[in-house]
Protein backbone atom coordinates (compact mmCIF):
# COMPACT_ATOMS: atom_id res chain seq x y z
CA UNK A 1 0.00 0.00 0.00
CA UNK A 2 1.39 3.56 -1.25
CA UNK A 3 1.60 6.29 0.78
CA UNK A 4 -0.46 9.12 0.08
CA UNK A 5 1.75 12.54 -0.06
CA UNK A 6 -0.35 14.18 2.47
CA UNK A 7 -0.53 11.75 5.03
CA UNK A 8 3.54 11.67 4.64
CA UNK A 9 3.59 15.73 5.01
CA UNK A 10 1.27 15.28 7.92
CA UNK A 11 3.71 13.18 9.58
CA UNK A 12 6.69 14.90 8.78
CA UNK A 13 5.23 18.39 10.16
CA UNK A 14 5.29 16.91 13.40
CA UNK A 15 8.89 16.19 13.19
CA UNK A 16 10.53 19.19 15.23
CA UNK A 17 13.76 20.70 13.43
CA UNK A 18 16.07 23.69 13.17
CA UNK A 19 16.18 25.93 10.45
CA UNK A 20 19.57 26.44 8.61
CA UNK A 21 19.93 28.32 5.38
CA UNK A 22 22.77 26.48 2.94
CA UNK A 23 24.67 28.45 0.63
CA UNK A 24 27.65 28.17 -2.28
CA UNK A 25 29.71 29.75 -4.56
CA UNK A 26 30.26 28.72 -8.43
CA UNK A 27 32.53 30.89 -10.59
CA UNK A 28 31.09 33.58 -8.96
CA UNK A 29 27.53 33.30 -8.51
CA UNK A 30 26.57 32.74 -4.96
CA UNK A 31 23.64 31.20 -3.64
CA UNK A 32 21.27 29.75 -1.09
CA UNK A 33 18.22 27.96 0.35
CA UNK A 34 16.49 27.46 3.22
CA UNK A 35 16.77 23.33 4.55
CA UNK A 36 15.34 21.67 7.71
CA UNK A 37 17.00 18.43 5.99
CA UNK A 38 20.31 18.96 7.54
CA UNK A 39 21.89 16.56 9.88
CA UNK A 40 25.68 15.75 12.02
CA UNK A 41 26.71 12.78 10.70
CA UNK A 42 30.22 11.71 12.90
CA UNK A 43 32.44 13.71 15.03
CA UNK A 44 35.63 11.74 13.89
CA UNK A 45 36.11 12.72 10.92
CA UNK A 46 33.07 15.56 11.41
CA UNK A 47 30.69 15.31 8.64
CA UNK A 48 27.15 16.73 8.21
CA UNK A 49 24.42 15.95 5.43
CA UNK A 50 21.66 17.66 4.22
CA UNK A 51 19.32 16.98 1.24
CA UNK A 52 18.45 18.75 -1.42
CA UNK A 53 16.12 19.14 -4.43
CA UNK A 54 17.67 18.54 -7.69
CA UNK A 55 15.52 20.92 -9.31
CA UNK A 56 17.09 23.87 -7.04
CA UNK A 57 18.80 26.34 -8.19
CA UNK A 58 21.36 25.72 -5.14
CA UNK A 59 21.65 22.45 -5.60
CA UNK A 60 23.31 22.95 -9.50
CA UNK A 61 25.85 25.18 -7.94
CA UNK A 62 26.70 23.06 -5.01
CA UNK A 63 27.19 20.04 -7.65
CA UNK A 64 29.08 22.04 -9.82
CA UNK A 65 31.20 23.76 -7.15
CA UNK A 66 31.41 21.13 -4.24
CA UNK A 67 31.28 23.39 -1.76
CA UNK A 68 28.47 24.09 0.70
CA UNK A 69 28.34 26.27 3.95
CA UNK A 70 25.28 25.40 6.59
CA UNK A 71 23.90 28.65 8.57
CA UNK A 72 22.47 28.14 11.29
CA UNK A 73 19.65 30.41 11.92
CA UNK A 74 18.50 31.92 15.38
CA UNK A 75 15.30 33.08 16.70
CA UNK A 76 14.09 35.98 14.84
CA UNK A 77 15.38 34.99 11.70
CA UNK A 78 12.24 34.24 10.16
CA UNK A 79 12.18 36.68 7.00
CA UNK A 80 15.74 35.25 6.19
CA UNK A 81 14.52 31.68 6.30
CA UNK A 82 11.08 32.77 4.00
CA UNK A 83 13.67 34.80 1.41
CA UNK A 84 15.84 31.91 0.99
CA UNK A 85 12.83 29.62 0.79
CA UNK A 86 11.72 31.19 -2.24
CA UNK A 87 9.19 32.96 -0.37
CA UNK A 88 9.37 36.01 -2.11
CA UNK A 89 10.04 35.13 -6.05
CA UNK A 90 10.59 39.07 -7.14
CA UNK A 91 13.79 38.22 -5.27
CA UNK A 92 14.86 34.62 -6.24
CA UNK A 93 17.30 36.09 -9.10
CA UNK A 94 19.59 37.67 -6.22
CA UNK A 95 18.57 36.60 -3.03
CA UNK A 96 21.44 38.07 -1.01
CA UNK A 97 20.67 41.71 -2.32
CA UNK A 98 20.93 43.76 0.89
CA UNK A 99 21.79 40.18 3.43
CA UNK A 100 25.08 40.78 5.12
CA UNK A 101 27.54 37.67 4.61
CA UNK A 102 30.94 37.03 4.69
CA UNK A 103 33.08 34.19 3.03
CA UNK A 104 34.59 31.30 4.83
CA UNK A 105 37.57 29.00 3.70
CA UNK A 106 35.74 27.19 0.62
CA UNK A 107 34.15 30.58 -0.31
CA UNK A 108 30.70 29.90 0.49
CA UNK A 109 28.56 33.06 1.94
CA UNK A 110 28.19 33.11 5.74
CA UNK A 111 25.50 34.98 6.76
CA UNK A 112 25.64 37.56 9.50
CA UNK A 113 23.58 37.05 12.15
CA UNK A 114 23.25 33.39 12.19
CA UNK A 115 23.89 31.43 15.36
CA UNK A 116 26.88 29.71 13.75
CA UNK A 117 27.78 28.13 10.71
CA UNK A 118 29.61 24.83 9.25
CA UNK A 119 31.87 25.34 6.46
CA UNK A 120 31.98 21.99 3.82
CA UNK A 121 33.21 20.46 1.17
CA UNK A 122 31.32 17.66 -0.66
CA UNK A 123 32.90 14.07 -0.31
CA UNK A 124 29.80 12.29 -1.11
CA UNK A 125 26.62 12.29 -2.90
CA UNK A 126 23.50 10.21 -2.84
CA UNK A 127 20.62 10.42 -5.37
CA UNK A 128 17.58 9.06 -3.94
CA UNK A 129 14.13 10.17 -5.75
CA UNK A 130 14.03 13.65 -6.26
CA UNK A 131 17.06 14.56 -4.03
CA UNK A 132 19.92 13.99 -3.11
CA UNK A 133 21.87 14.01 0.09
CA UNK A 134 25.11 15.82 0.25
CA UNK A 135 27.80 14.44 2.73
CA UNK A 136 30.10 17.45 3.15
CA UNK A 137 33.56 17.38 5.11
CA UNK A 138 34.13 20.63 7.74
CA UNK A 139 36.50 22.50 6.37
CA UNK A 140 35.76 25.33 9.41
CA UNK A 141 33.41 25.62 12.05
CA UNK A 142 32.29 28.72 14.36
CA UNK A 143 29.82 29.59 16.89
CA UNK A 144 28.75 33.13 16.35
CA UNK A 145 25.58 33.78 19.04
CA UNK A 146 26.19 31.03 21.63
CA UNK A 147 23.69 33.02 23.95
CA UNK A 148 20.93 33.41 20.68
CA UNK A 149 18.33 30.51 20.76
CA UNK A 150 17.30 28.83 17.60
CA UNK A 151 15.14 29.10 14.79
CA UNK A 152 12.60 25.94 15.27
CA UNK A 153 9.95 24.58 12.52
CA UNK A 154 6.79 22.44 13.60
CA UNK A 155 3.68 21.98 12.38
CA UNK A 156 4.07 24.09 9.96
CA UNK A 157 5.02 27.29 11.79
CA UNK A 158 8.34 28.73 12.80
CA UNK A 159 8.49 28.28 16.60
CA UNK A 160 10.85 29.18 19.53
CA UNK A 161 11.73 27.46 22.60
CA UNK A 162 10.39 29.36 25.48
CA UNK A 163 13.08 28.51 28.08
CA UNK A 164 16.41 27.48 25.72
CA UNK A 165 18.99 27.72 28.86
Amino acid sequence: MAVSDDAFRDVMSHWATGVTVVTTCHDGEIHGMTVNSFSSLTVEPPLVLFCADQSAHTYGLVEASGVFAVNVLSAGQEELSNLFAGRYPERDADRFAGVAYRQAVTGAPILEGSLGYLDCRVVARYPQGTHTIFVGAVAAAELLQPEAPPLLYYHRRYRQFRDHR
